[in-house]
């Protein structure tokens, strides 16, 4: 199993760590958008309803911010943020593992109060 490293991100407007990226979620990114012919473009990590727990997180490559998003850069990946997902994802770490059960993004959020056992979905207090 792979370990990585946290990288430092930017802060949010309020001086508050909002989210982390770690070294090999930030290259494995970069290898996605060079894979898909993407250069140019982010990641948006977002929340949204569903899932078992009442909330699932969510990642895509998206070309640009929109206006009211938290962008957040990662040795030269931008990282989107809408402010419906910023309280959720709070001192959240996105990492991407691979390990003998598969390989994917995993995300430790000390927002998170209960998970379901898939690991994309949690519930918040």
């Amino acid at each position: 199993m792979r370990t990585s490293k946290r990288r430092a991100p930017l802060k949010h407007k309020k001086g508050r760590d909002m989210i982390t990226l770690t070294d090999t979620a930030v290259s494995k990114v970069k290898e996605l958008i060079e894979a898909q012919s993407r250069e140019g473009h982010g990641l948006r990590v977002y929340v949204a309803g569903g899932g078992c727990s009442g909330l699932r997180y969510g990642m895509a490559l998206d070309e640009a911010a929109a206006e009211d998003d938290e962008v957040y850069e990662f040795d030269g990946l931008q990282v989107f943020v809408d402010p419906a997902s910023l309280p959720h994802l709070s001192g959240a770490q996105v990492d991407y593992v691979d390990t003998m059960m598969g390989a994917g993004f995993k995300v430790e959020n000390p927002q998170a109060v209960s998970t379901c056992g898939c690991g994309h979905s949690f519930k918040t207090s």
